[in-house]
């Protein structure tokens, strides 16, 4: 059971996103907040396998609060929840051990993905926020010419072919185990490619390893999560 807390100012987006998580008999949220503040307390108090994060909150938002988080719970993995013009919060929260990211508007399938691929050590992107992203790295001056798509794609090609067949399988939202069976090897092969790839890309964490992914091709950002088994 994926036990989850959900934390936003808005009540009928709290009761929404409640409604959609429990269509999966697997899921079950055993707390909410309307800050962040109340969120990390609900965390300290609750310990979930995921929390769900507004992005923007009163007194504390959901970037403050999930790195308070990731300070007292590790292990609770966590998810964010935009809406469009907030390109510039979701690159502070891919540098602070963000591993979901969702838009409001989506589809509710997306939720339901995005949690069980977060709980399951996964990364996931919605496809309209990994477009963007993708968009806003490339024309912004957040990062240098290097960091386009052109730089993702010299950056990719210092891995080898396994590690790009692999960091392309992982920027669809598979977890090791997955992508394991899906190249026919162990699991422990894996998470070696793994840290292996986030070291050559000198990146993080797999959400922002995903983001090269996208900036390089190797994942179109309509296909995220389609890989992922129902």
């Amino acid at each position: 059971m994926t036990r989850v807390l959900i934390a936003d100012d808005e009540p009928l987006v709290r009761a929404g996103v409640r409604t959609i998580l429990s269509t999966d008999p697997q899921i079950t949220v055993v707390a909410e907040a309307a800050d962040g503040r109340e969120a990390v307390d609900a965390v300290r108090r609750h310990r979930p396998d995921i929390a769900v994060l507004d992005i923007r909150m009163p007194g504390l938002d959901g970037i403050a609060a999930a790195a308070q988080i990731r300070q007292i719970a590790p292990s609770t993995g966590l998810i964010v929840l935009t809406t469009f013009g907030e390109d510039e919060y979701i690159l502070r929260a891919l540098s602070g051990g963000v591993a979901g990211f969702l838009t409001k508007s989506g589809d509710p399938e997306e939720l339901l993905a995005g949690v069980r691929a977060v709980s399951d050590g996964a990364a996931y992107l919605s496809p309209k926020v990994a477009a963007r992203v993708v968009a806003h790295l490339a024309n912004s001056g957040l990062r240098s010419a290097a960091d386009s798509r052109a730089g993702a794609r010299t950056r990719v090609e210092a891995l080898t072919v396994r590690e790009r067949q692999v960091l392309a399988l992982l920027g669809t939202g598979l977890t090791n185990g997955q992508i394991a069976r899906r190249l026919n090897v162990v699991e422990g092969t894996i998470k070696a490619h793994v840290s292996s790839i986030l070291a050559t890309l000198d990146v993080d964490n797999r959400a922002a390893a995903a983001v090269v992914a996208y900036e390089a091709g190797l994942v179109a950002p309509d296909t995220a999560g389609q890989n992922r088994p129902r």
